[in-house]
């Protein structure tokens, strides 16, 4: 199939106007995440903004880690679009770059989410963690549990 140069320029001009006049993903404004309640300053923070179907997994899209340092760091992430994540972090005290958990499954490392849910039987739901975020971006605090 061969494109004449009429038909190439009604192309290149739909894609101008629907560049132009369409609008695009709306991007949440700088997020910072506060982790409060760090323990010690042994190894790192990692924090993951994630998507429902991303909540829980180690493959969250928007991630980032800091050095520890009690009792408190920030994180600030960027071209996040607009919508609904949650919030989940974790000290990594060992570097090994995953939560270590006991054999039955319990965090061995402290651990927290957005909301701050209460941690009883299991992990919080996505419900439970759920945060709004929007154009014009924001802060939320999320509190490490040790146990």
């Amino acid at each position: 199939m061969t494109l004449d140069l009429h038909h190439l320029r009604h192309v290149l001009a739909g894609t101008v106007f629907s560049l132009v006049v369409l609008p695009g993903v709306a991007l949440a404004g700088p997020v910072t995440a506060t982790i409060e309640n760090i323990p010690d300053d042994q190894g790192t923070i990692r924090v993951a903004v994630c998507t429902e179907d991303e909540f829980l997994k180690p493959t969250c899209h928007y991630n980032s880690e800091v050095k520890a340092s009690s009792p408190k760091v920030s994180i600030s992430f960027t071209d996040i679009p607009a919508g609904t994540y949650a919030v989940q972090a974790y000290q990594d005290r060992n570097g090994n770059a995953k939560l270590d958990r006991s054999f039955l499954g319990i965090p061995k490392e402290p651990i927290g989410f957005s909301r701050n849910p209460a941690l009883h039987y299991g992990p919080p739901s996505f419900e439970d963690c759920a945060v709004e975020l929007r154009e014009a971006g924001g802060a939320l605090n999320v509190t490490l549990r040790t146990r």
